[in-house]
Order: structure tokens, then sequence, then C-alpha cells
């Protein structure tokens, strides 16, 4: 008598489809922008950045609306409020850094419509990793952003930026191996690849078996650490943003860390929230060496791409630091900040890039000589650089000084003093460096054969520096509506 192993049957309804929505929105942008290209090869670049930004458009407007179950697809997606919260700012940033593409100058990889189709998924990957709390569904959509990343990068077709891609393939193969081998372990202890499952099993079993967990905690913060580029992973940030575009290097310092924050944040709460002792002790120290060891290496930088790389690995210290502390308030800091920082950041390689033209006279693309009294040759670019530098040194009224603010506020309410004057600290020595592209631009005469400002400027991408500058500069009046708005997602997910 053979046994008939009876058929998956599989209810339509009780997968949920709207939790998947937002994200095939961005999948079916990227393949209606190949299938164009196949019909006609002769159509000009607007209107591939175009067709991107419409699809991320609806993108958002599905994840605004959105209102059905928090689980879907198999149980896979977690769609809870930081899910919808941070695939909106994913989303939103995206739109913004993509429109940066509409510049004068022709560059090689804007002549191919693939790059608008792997953009597009990036942001998928990257939507499906901040929805899910299967580890297996994370590092699926960790692997499709990352893969997508890697042939942006090299598609600049300079020999920077093809060991750029090179750089940052090698050590997220690295990074992939650790995800996987981290996820193996908290299966091999736990019976589930689920975060809120593996949280009860560890929990319930009082944590046994802790050599083994701690070993797992270990490789995924190596993973996550990557991705966030924490100290001691971030070696391959300075030279992968100093070969990639400034719009792309923009987006890379922006976008990928705030998938890596959630994902970090669903998976340390676990930690966090039992009060385990030897993990918040790896995180303080990662934190701390994080803010701190980038800010001093970014003082001796004469390159402000390469300045700019290195305080972007600082901001995700400060950051991670919302993680450690584990409060509501902590979390809600951790969103307003990388609000703040995405729109000072996008507003400061926007400029970079408006100014960016192929003169080899300097001993780098963006080197502060090129720099110098450009006050007299064009008062504009000055100012706007000017702007975003004193926002990023953490200067009141602009934007990232209520960030920090309000982490360090939260850092003081949960008892971590000696975390707050660390950030205190740090943000000091962080003006100092911020300071001195301005005294270049404003105190300084300019260079024999300085720059010619704004020769990739258009109208769209002065519509994005303009944008930046207002919100910058009003930030004090979108606080209290971000705070509200970010406190209702947080609050909703139980976090």
């Amino acid at each position: 008598m053979t046994s008939v192993i009876p058929p998956v049957a599989i209810d339509f309804a009780s997968l949920n489809f709207t939790t998947i929505v937002p994200m095939l929105m961005a999948i079916v942008g990227a393949l209606v922008i190949l299938c164009v290209d196949l019909v006609n090869k002769k159509l000009d670049k607007s209107l591939y950045v175009m067709l991107t930004v419409l699809f991320l458009f609806v993108d958002l407007g599905t994840l605004i609306g959105y209102s059905g179950n928090v689980r879907g697809f198999f149980d896979l997606l977690l769609v809870d409020g930081i899910a919808i919260l941070s695939q909106a700012i994913i989303v939103f940033a995206s739109i913004l850094f993509i429109l940066t593409a509409m510049n004068k100058l022709r560059f090689q990889e804007y002549r191919y419509p693939e790059y608008f189709a792997l953009y597009l998924f990036v942001v998928a990957g990257f939507q499906f990793m901040v929805s899910s709390d299967s580890l297996i569904l994370i590092f699926v959509g960790l692997e499709t952003a990352s893969m997508a990343l890697y042939t942006l990068i090299a598609m600049h077709n300079r020999k920077s930026a093809i060991e750029a891609a090179i750089k940052y393939f090698t050590m997220g193969a690295l990074a992939t191996a650790f995800f996987a081998f981290g996820s193996m372990l908290f299966y091999a202890v736990t019976g589930t690849v689920e975060l809120g499952q593996i949280s009860e099993v560890l929990t319930e079993s009082n944590f046994e078996n802790y050599p083994v967990i701690l070993l797992g905690v270990v490789f995924l913060l190596g993973a996550l650490g990557f991705k966030l580029s924490l100290v001691p992973y971030h070696t391959w940030v300075a030279d992968v943003y100093e070969g990639s575009t400034a719009s792309l290097a923009g987006f890379l310092s922006v976008v990928p860390k705030i998938a890596g924050f959630v994902v970090a944040l669903r998976f340390f709460e676990i930690f966090v929230a039992s009060g385990d002792i030897y993990v918040e002790i790896i995180l303080y120290a990662t934190v701390v060496l994080t803010m701190t060891i980038p800010n001093i290496i970014a003082l001796v930088q004469t390159d402000i791409k390469r300045m700019l790389a290195y305080s972007s690995i600082s901001n995700a210290g400060f950051a991670m630091g919302a993680i450690l502390i584990g409060t509501t308030q902590a979390t809600n800091a951790l969103f307003l900040y990388w609000i703040m920082f995405f729109i000072t950041n996008l507003g400061g390689f926007t400029m970079l890039w408006l100014n960016r033209n192929k003169d080899y006279s300097f001993a780098s693309d963006h080197s502060l000589e090129k720099y110098s009294g450009i006050i007299k040759t064009s008062p504009f670019t000055a100012t706007m650089m000017g702007l975003f530098f004193l926002s990023l040194a953490g200067v009141p009224p602009f934007s990232l000084f209520w960030g920090k603010m309000y982490l360090i506020g939260s850092a003081v309410n949960a008892g971590y003093i000696i975390l707050a004057l660390i950030m205190a600290i740090n943000s000091a020595i962080a003006a100092y460096y911020y300071l001195k592209p301005i005294v270049y631009i404003f105190l300084k005469e300019p260079a024999e054969d300085g720059i010619k400002c704004m020769v990739n400027a258009t109208g769209p991408v002065k519509t994005v520096i303009g944008f930046c500058a207002i919100v910058t500069i009003l930030s004090i009046f979108l606080v209290e509506p971000l705070l509200n708005i970010i406190s209702y997602y947080v609050q909703i997910s139980g976090y």
C-alpha cells in the first residue's frame, strides 16, 4: 500500500498578498525599464529616471496607505510599524538620490537603462530586509541588494570604480558567509530562523548553550557590522566612496544603513531586553570604537569625499548607540537621527556631484584645495556647502543638531551617562574637521586653476539641493511632527 503525500493546499487570501505589493512595485518597475529598452534602444536617460521615480512613488503610496495584516506571504513577511516607517525612508531617499542622475555631464553608467533597473532591485532588496523577521528572507534581501550595488559601483567604468566594486564585493562575500554561519548557529540552538520565535525559545530555555549563542551573536554582528560599516568592519568604506560617483556614495551612506539598523534592532532587542551583560559589553565597545576611531582618521583627510566617508561611519556608530540603549525613546531617536542625517548627507554629496568635472590637475576629485575661495567665484556653491557642513557638525539650529540632541537625551534618560559624554566629545571632534572645508571655502584665496562650479547642475538637481537646504534650515519646525509619526509607528510595533 503506497501512501500518497497529500497535496499542499494554500488559500490565496491567507497569503495576505498586500504585504508584498510595495516590493513588487519596485521589481515590476525594473522589469518595465528593461522591456522598454528592448523595444527602443535610443531613448533618453531622463525617461528612465522618470520611470524609476514613478514606480518608487507608487511604492511609497502603497506603503503609506497600508492597513492590512502584519503577517503575510507564508508568514515570512512582517509588515509592522517599523517595517512601514523604514521602507518609507528607504523609498523616499531613493527617489531623491535617483533625481541626481538628471545631471548635465554625460557619465558612462547613465547611458544604460540596466543602471536604473538595478537601482530598483537594490531598493526592493532593502525593503525585503526590513519587512521580515525570518533570517532567511533577510539574507535573500541583503544579497539581492548587495549584488545589484556591486554592479552599480562598477558601472562608473573608471579604474577606481572597478577597484571599489571588487573591494566591496570581496568584503561583502565574507559578510554573507558570516550571516549564514550565524543564522545556522541560531537554528542549531533554537530550531527556528524567525527572530520572534528565537527570542521565545532562548528566554524559555534561559539561554542554555550560551557559548554557542554568543558565537552566533558575534558572527551576525560581523555581517551587520559590514553593512553598517561599524569598526572593525569599516575598512572598505573610504575606498568604495572614493571610487563611486558622489551621488552613489551619498546613497550608500544612507539607504543600506537604515536597512541594517532595522535588522540590528530586531535582532539585538532579544538580548538587550533580557539584560544580557556580555552582548551589551560587545555592543558598547563596538559603538564607542565606531564613533571615535573614524572621527580621528577624518581629522587628517585632505579629500572631502573621504572625509564624508569617515564621518558617515562615525554617524552609524551614533545611531547604533540607540540600539544599545534599547528604550522606546532611543528607538524614536534612531529614526529621527537618521532622517536628519539623510537630508544633510544628500545635500552634501549632491553638492560634490554638481561640482564634479573631469579635471585632473588636483590630487583627487574633491581635494580641499580645489574648493579654496569659491565664495568669490560661486557664492551659491559656497553657501550651500557651508550650510551642509555646519549641519553635519551639529551646529544649532540645523537639522542634525536636533537628531544628536534627542539621541544624547535618550542616553541620559536611560542612565547611560558615560555613553552620552562620549557622544558629546565625538560631536566636538567632528565639528573640527567639518569646519576645515568651511575655512578653505570662505577664508582662503581661490586656487589659480580653481574649479568651475556647478558644471553638472540642472533644474531637477538644483531642486533637490533647494529641498535639502530648506529642510536643514527649518528642521526645528519639523522635529515635533516627525517625532509624532515615528513614535506612532514604533509603538504599534511594540518597541
